[in-house]
């Protein structure tokens, strides 16, 4: 019923494709940001060998704008060839082509790379996206159905329950289990699907308050600044970017502080303008506050100029991609990582392999970029993780609200997701599986199918039932439906017209127009 060609035993590619009722759903198509080769994509060969997508794929959902869960989109249509009905939230159609152009540029133009996708892939790949609603039911086909969940973690990232068939599966993408300064919590029904698949960032982490870290962040940057430093955070265009701006802005407004706050100009500037447009996906403070003022219009932060970089005077600037693997982010690093008094701010996960992750082991004095370039590290190195992913007791929670009969693990460390599934086999009672790469894990699905009973049969068995347990219920006795949770025992006959009777043992001779035949024993 599933199959990894990514994100198994792993964080990035995120790529899930389940079978099940004759149906096939491609969940997330994302790129690995720790790769610069081949690795970079799925292997999508392990999907169809012949190459023909749109026949072997009944649809692709996308649960939110993330690189590591749309970032192979454009590539996955256009080059590839895929032309079946791509799905995600309205949210997450507007920002995923600002995420992917951005990584274009930052790949191609400045760096010179091989380009995968090229502009127009990008804009011919968002037209092929049909964008749904919170708690719409969406029907592809006959068989097809699907319905999106809040899932926080970023604005218009969702979770999807899909039914084919009798089959039902919760694929939960990237989600938090508790809010934060612009968002809500992730919010789903009690579903019980045959299979729940959810990402285990923080398999075994149990995070601190988010208003102790709040305050730790506030504390080293505004000690970093008012000692003359210049304070880097490298991150990700949405979501966290806009998280710890609405925090800085509110701080430096209410201490009457001057320093200035900058974010990579052009990208932000387009994106936050979709969050002040896209105000009903935030949480209540936000949608309360906005008649008044929109929390996304920041009075002390401003767009970054390059001329700047080498500039006088303490500053803060916030600045993509948020793993340093190139971009504005690297450049500044370079200029500002050798000098003592200023300070790099790491926010979030880091993917093995990228420069981000080398400055957080121990404390460097020297990092390798790539094998003609290092840099000096004499600056102050800050680790705080301002995840957007929910926790261990999260995800555990979550899967106890859902009520799934088999958990799948996606989206995590190997020994990590090996803590958490004995967690969820032990304490839940689950069965659980964290499968690598191009793994292929079965699941039994729950068959639900409507027969018809006799009314003698129902009859019958109540009748059994309440003298059973000394109950004295005549009306319930002639009812011709039967009580839910009344055990019922007869025989299963089927009809020229393929429909399921369930009837008597006594009925048996003349619904089949049969003689009775007794047997006596002497």
């Amino acid at each position: 019923m599933d199959f990894d060609p990514g994100a198994g035993q792993d964080v990035g590619k995120s790529c899930v494709i389940v079978s099940m009722g004759g149906k096939k759903i491609m969940f997330d198509c994302g790129m690995h940001m720790g790769y610069q080769d081949e690795r970079r994509f799925p292997d999508f060969s392990q999907i169809s060998k012949t190459g023909d997508f749109t026949h072997e794929i009944d649809c692709v959902i996308v649960t939110h704008f993330h690189l590591d869960h749309v970032g192979a989109l454009p590539y996955f249509t256009e080059v590839c060839g895929y032309e079946g009905p791509v799905y995600m939230t309205y949210p997450t159609k507007a920002l995923a082509p600002i995420m992917l152009e951005d990584y274009r540029k930052i790949m191609v133009d400045r760096r010179g790379e091989e380009e995968q996708f090229s502009t127009l892939h990008i804009q011919q790949c968002m037209k092929k996206v049909i964008a749904v609603d919170l708690r719409q039911t969406i029907r592809v086909s006959k068989d097809l159905a699907f319905r999106a969940y809040y899932a926080g973690h970023v604005l218009g990232a969702a979770m999807f329950y899909v039914k084919a068939g009798n089959s039902t599966v919760v694929y939960t993408g990237d989600y938090n289990m508790t809010p934060d300064r612009h968002l809500g919590a992730a919010q789903i029904d009690r579903l019980k699907p045959d299979l729940l698949i959810t990402e285990s960032t923080y398999a075994t982490t149990i995070r601190e308050s988010r208003l102790a870290k709040e305050a730790e962040f506030l504390n080293v940057v505004h000690t970093c600044v008012s000692k003359g430093g210049k304070v880097l955070i490298p991150i990700s265009a949405l979501g966290r970017a806009q998280e710890l701006c609405i925090l800085l802005d509110e701080y430096w407004e209410r201490m009457n502080l001057k320093v200035p706050i900058y974010f990579s100009a052009g990208l932000t500037m387009q994106s936050n303008a979709y969050y002040k447009l896209l105000i009903s996906w935030t949480n209540q403070r936000i949608k309360d506050t906005y008649v008044t003022r929109n929390a996304f219009d920041f009075k002390h932060v401003f767009p970054f100029d390059r001329t700047q970089l080498d500039g006088n005077g303490p500053c803060i600037l916030f600045a993509t991609p948020g793993m340093l693997t190139g971009g504005l982010s690297l450049e500044v690093l370079k200029h500002w990582a050798p000098v003592e008094q200023n300070l790099l701010i790491i926010p979030g996960f880091c993917l093995a392999g990228t420069v981000a992750q080398k400055l957080c082991s121990g404390k460097p004095t020297r990092v390798e970029v790539d094998k003609r370039t290092t840099i000096d590290v004499r600056c102050q190195i800050h680790l705080l993780a301002f995840s957007a992913h929910t926790d261990a007791k999260g995800i555990m929670d979550l899967v106890r609200q859902v009520e799934p009969r088999n958990v799948i693990l996606v989206h995590g460390e190997k020994l990590k997701m090996d803590v958490l599934k004995a967690r969820i086999n032990n304490e839940l009672g689950m069965p659980c599986h964290n499968p690598a790469n191009h793994d292929v894990v079965e699941v039994p699905s729950h068959c639900l199918f409507n027969v018809e009973a006799s009314k003698e049969l129902v009859s019958l068995s109540m009748s059994s039932y309440y003298s059973s347990t000394h109950s004295a219920m005549e009306d319930s006795v002639t009812s011709d439906r039967c009580k839910p949770g009344i055990p019922v025992e007869g025989i299963v006959l089927t009809t020229n017209s393929s429909k399921i009777k369930l009837v008597h043992p006594f009925e048996v001779p003349s619904v089949l127009g049969e003689p009775k035949h007794d047997i006596s024993f002497s």
